[in-house]
């Protein structure tokens, strides 16, 4: 895994949108995978801004994301797929019918996640952005997942309810389940890579670099993947024994 530690967010959603500009010039037909949450926000707005000033186009890019909320539909205020769509999509030329995230209100739950694992298997990623929890989960996928994981529900932990109710009026109304890709289908990515940002990550952070590759630590998986990058801004490395590039 490649470590690339930044003095800033600024500088850790810079660099992480070099890599993604990158990969979609290089192939304007790319499948990404996206993540939600605060700590992509300067990505996508990087995104949005290089998209307006007449850079890149997303007009045949496809879109899969990590995870979505059980019992949201794609117009709730707090659906991912609304986030999605306020954050990033309606900045870009990218066509919403090549967006694609979980469905929260589905009733039949073993029945969305094999449709989203039949998704999955027909559109491999060229890139997947990655998050990391203050837990060191990676999408929903709680310490415990079982990395040969795909998709499925899971009973988020009281951290991760913590950690999310900053975007919710109060910690009573987050969803105390979700949608999630599984660890082996985020492994399926070609590339991967995972931002960290703030203190509060520092310990997660460390453990995902130096601790052991083990299931009480999600992001662990990461490091047998044979192209992941890591990119942590100064406090969200602060722990870690050895600067990297």
């Amino acid at each position: 895994m490649k470590v690339i530690i930044t003095e800033n967010y600024e500088e850790m959603s810079s660099r992480a949108f070099g890599i993604l500009r990158a990969v979609v010039t290089e192939n304007p037909h790319a499948v990404l995978g996206l993540a939600t949450g605060s700590t992509p926000l300067g990505l996508y707005e990087l995104m949005a801004r290089d998209h307006r000033a007449g850079g890149v186009s997303y007009r045949d890019v496809k879109t899969v994301n990590l995870d979505e909320y059980v019992g949201l539909g794609a117009n709730d205020a707090q659906s991912y797929a609304r986030f999605m769509r306020e954050n990033l999509f309606r900045f870009l030329d990218v066509d919403l019918k090549n967006t694609h995230i979980p469905n929260g209100k589905a009733e039949q739950r073993e029945g969305e996640c094999a449709r989203y694992d039949a998704l999955l298997r027909s559109l491999p990623r060229d890139l997947q952005i990655l998050g990391i929890g203050s837990n060191g989960h990676i999408a929903f996928n709680e310490p415990g997942t079982p990395f040969s994981s795909t998709t499925h529900v899971v009973d988020l932990a009281e951290s991760t309810i913590r950690d999310n109710s900053r975007l919710f009026s109060c910690e009573e109304e987050v969803p105390r389940s979700a949608f999630t890709m599984g660890l082996k289908s985020i492994m399926e990515a070609k590339h991967i890579v995972i931002l960290a940002s703030g203190e509060n990550k520092s310990r997660a952070v460390r453990a995902l670099v130096e601790g052991d590759v083990n299931e009480s630590l999600p992001a662990s998986i990461l490091r047998t993947h044979p192209d992941c990058t890591l990119i942590a801004d100064r406090a969200a490395a602060s722990l870690l024994k050895e600067e990297a590039s």
